[in-house]
């Protein structure tokens, strides 16, 4: 007996209906953004990125629809734009949650614990990668690095910073996501959801009372070495030799040990006394034994 290609969810390669298109109002109020973008580009092909954006905070993801109109408006093809939506993973292809919520798995991140913090969420929330809660607020992924060394590791959500991060307290974070509980990034603007995200990332101004002045910038740790190079803090000596370490030819001691580090270094989650994912017992993030026990 044979079954038909329908009923074996085969597709047969028939195209797909055009997009469905904006309501007139919709439409109209994106096009008054749209231009207002454009017009900052002496090449209008130039403004598809932001605009991307744009659609994006429209509907929370970029749509077919969305698509056509960004292709619409600067004269391209679809097949153009949709070759941009698909190359960046800051545009999301499906319905995702009001809060992007992102753990870096990178070298470091990973080793700090990241890998930990990751794999915790997901058995908290009941999501894989890339997926949503039933609730709609959060939708879990893996990232890259964020450039964000210093404080590792590093979850971030909508593109904000939640620094040296433990499963315990990346938990805490998410469950006051979903329950609507006020959440406030380690550095940066406060919090906003997914969709208002993408129309600050579109190039429009954040009008929210003092979050421009909030913004700030890189974290002391990342900028110690600017402030060395500058000559605003003395120089200070990182690690100190071990006992009985070895000399080099011109007598300067080999090799490394701990120390406490001085008011002119760095904080980080290396050397901070913080609760760090390597103070966590039941997730520890290095090797079990001291080096030479």
């Amino acid at each position: 007996m044979t079954t038909s290609s329908s009923e074996r969810g085969v597709s047969l390669g028939m195209p797909e209906l055009p997009a469905p298109a904006y309501p007139d109002d919709v439409r109209a109020r994106l096009e008054t953004d749209a231009r207002e973008i454009i017009a900052r580009y002496p090449d209008s092909r130039s403004a598809l990125l932001p605009l991307l954006h744009l659609v994006q905070a429209e509907e929370g993801h970029v749509t077919r629809t969305g698509m056509q109109f960004c292709a619409d408006v600067l004269e391209l093809t679809t097949a153009e734009v949709t070759a941009v939506a698909t190359f960046y993973t800051m545009y999301r292809r499906k319905p995702s949650g009001d809060y992007q919520v992102g753990v870096c798995t990178n070298t470091l991140c990973a080793v700090m614990g990241g890998d930990a913090i990751f794999t915790e969420l997901q058995e908290h929330l009941g999501v894989g990668n890339g997926e949503t809660t039933d609730d709609g607020k959060v939708t879990l992924e893996h990232i890259e690095c964020n450039a964000a060394c210093d404080f590792a590791p590093v979850v971030m959500v909508n593109w904000e910073f939640f620094d040296n991060q433990t499963p315990a307290t990346a938990k805490r974070l998410v469950d006051d996501l979903r329950a609507g509980r006020p959440v406030e990034p380690t550095r940066g603007a406060p919090l906003c959801t997914f969709k208002e995200t993408a129309r600050i990332l579109a190039g429009f101004p954040d009008e929210r009372p003092g979050a421009v002045e909030a913004t700030g910038g890189a974290g002391p740790a990342s900028l110690v070495g600017l402030r060395l190079a500058k000559g605003e803090t003395a120089p200070a000596r990182v690690v100190h030799p071990r006992e009985g370490a070895s000399q080099d030819r011109d007598g300067a001691p080999q090799g490394r040990g701990a120390h406490e580090p001085s008011p002119s270094e760095h904080l980080s989650s290396h050397d901070a006394p913080q609760d760090t994912s390597a103070s966590d017992p039941a997730h520890p993030a290095g090797p079990a034994a001291e080096e030479g026990e």
